[in-house]
């Protein structure tokens, strides 16, 4: 069975390599093939002792997953279907703006949490995704994007990722070994040496993992937040009943003592007739109050049988005020992607459910 590279990073890689005979200095100019030349094919990679490509051939490979779909929306996100194997698939999704570009990355097959106003919650959950399914799928968008017409005349070295969000499928750390271990990847010179201050990670509020990840590896943290008390958000974030929100404003404080940014970005959907009165704008003042922050308000995205509607713009834009009165920086997200379902809360992939969720949904 050959090894897939993209499990390792540097210090994996080089003991790999030195175990197989070889000199440590290998792996940097392996890396710099795989990473930053995009390149699979091992007999091309022409800086490489010959002995050593072909030590590589008989018992390597650099294995990315396969594109089911690749659709572009009219607005330029690309989004990908990638087969998982098993009759699964992941999203993942590239958003350009002008001043960046930013991929959205899946780190689970499905969901285990159950957030009834995500389309990925509604699909259940099969398994976690590797390290190499998760930095994979950075290293497929990468080059893919480089083979668009408009991004010819980029040179080499010239960014097209820019940023990165662990925003699409799965709650990220519920999967944190292998995450944490693509996330290091990402950061490292290496490989893509992105900034801590350019990697998010999203979580709907699992308060051990966030802990830890301020000691293993703090990027910029993102709370799914979408409620102002704990009543409502056991509903419609489940997670909550574990770890409620007094617990989960503690750990935001403890993670921006090491965090790369000195604020959390809050994330709220809003929700017609749910999450969306002015009452409870004023309550999430009250909630947010001691936490260095800002708030990002999100127009819900439809999908089929979800049972909520996207709040007004009015109503939002109110909701946004009230906030903004009160000294929050509090922006509305611009919808992107949703005329192919890449838009927050749309990804839904292909998810051969283990937990039994969507059958228990048929009978609603």
């Amino acid at each position: 069975m050959l090894d897939n590279l993209l499990d390792f990073n540097c210090n994996e890689l080089t003991e790999y390599i030195q175990k197989s005979g070889h000199k440590p200095y290998r792996a940097k100019q392996l890396l710099k093939w795989i990473y930053h030349f995009g390149e699979r094919d091992f007999s091309k990679m022409t800086d490489l002792a010959i002995t050593f490509r072909e030590s590589l051939i008989n018992t390597a490979k650099i294995e990315i997953p396969a594109i089911e779909f690749d659709h572009l929306s009219s607005d330029g996100t690309r989004k990908w279907l990638l087969d998982m194997g098993t009759k699964n698939g992941i999203e993942t999704v590239f958003i350009p703006e002008e001043n960046r570009g930013t991929l959205c990355i899946s780190s689970q097959v499905g969901c285990a949490l159950e957030c009834t106003f995500c389309s990925t919650g509604r699909q259940g959950f099969n398994r976690n995704l590797t390290s190499a399914e998760i930095i994979g799928q950075l290293w497929l968008a990468n080059n893919k994007l480089r083979e668009q017409e408009n991004y010819k005349l980029l040179n080499g070295d010239e960014r097209i990722i820019t940023n990165v969000v662990m925003m699409g499928m799965g709650e990220p750390l519920a999967n944190y070994r292998h995450v944490v271990h693509a996330l290091e990847m990402m950061l490292d010179d290496a490989v893509y040496g992105l900034s801590r201050r350019k990697v998010t990670l999203s979580t709907s509020g699992l308060v051990p993992a966030i802990d830890k990840l301020s000691l293993d590896c703090p990027v910029s943290l993102a709370i799914s937040l979408h409620a102002s008390n704990n009543e409502l958000r056991d509903i419609i974030v489940p997670i909550n009943k574990k770890y409620p929100l007094d617990k989960l404003m503690s750990s935001c404080v403890r993670y921006i003592e090491r965090a790369p940014r000195d604020f959390v970005t809050f994330e709220y959907v809003m929700l017609e007739g749910i999450n969306d009165s002015a009452e409870q704008a004023k309550e999430l003042i009250k909630l947010i109050k001691d936490v260095p922050s800002k708030l990002n308000l999100i127009p819900f995205n439809p999908f089929p049988k979800s049972g909520y509607k996207c709040s007004k713009r009015t109503v939002i834009k109110s909701f946004q005020e009230i906030l903004m009165d009160a000294g929050i920086v509090t922006t509305i997200r611009k919808t992107r992607g949703d005329d192919i379902d890449a838009a927050c809360g749309q990804l839904a992939g292909q998810v051969q459910d283990k937990t039994k969720r969507t059958q228990r949904l048929q009978l609603i």
